[in-house]
């Protein structure tokens, strides 16, 4: 008797969870790093325009 693809739509569930999560912890990580080198970035120029 063939299956009425429950099992494959169970896989195909699981990988596009999958790519959800990989796509978000890039995007987290894409934004964090972005966030870090703005902050180090705000570092600097405020160093350079200190009134030493």
């Amino acid at each position: 008797m063939a299956s009425s693809g429950g099992e494959h739509d169970k896989v195909r569930d699981e990988e596009s969870r999958k790519e959800r999560g990989v796509a978000l912890r890039a995007g987290f990580y894409i934004f964090g790093t972005h966030l870090f080198a703005g902050f180090v970035w705000l570092l600097f120029y405020l160093g350079e325009h200190a009134n030493k």
